[in-house]
């Protein structure tokens, strides 16, 4: 079994880069763990999408 931790700092970041992991070889998904975290610096909000994936190669 191996991980994948993906971080970005916009939701459809982290879409394209996960959809693109998917694409490059044949995986067996086991688990998706996913996470937001949201924080205040100065006057910006920084947030952080992210997620772990569990897999196999096929």
């Amino acid at each position: 079994m191996k991980v994948k931790v993906f971080d970005e700092s916009h939701e459809t970041d982290l879409e394209k880069a996960i959809n693109d992991f998917l694409e490059e070889s044949e995986k067996e998904i086991v688990d998706i763990k996913f996470s937001v975290s949201a924080s205040v610096f100065g006057e910006e909000q920084i947030y952080c999408f992210s997620a772990l994936i569990l897999y196999k190669n096929v």
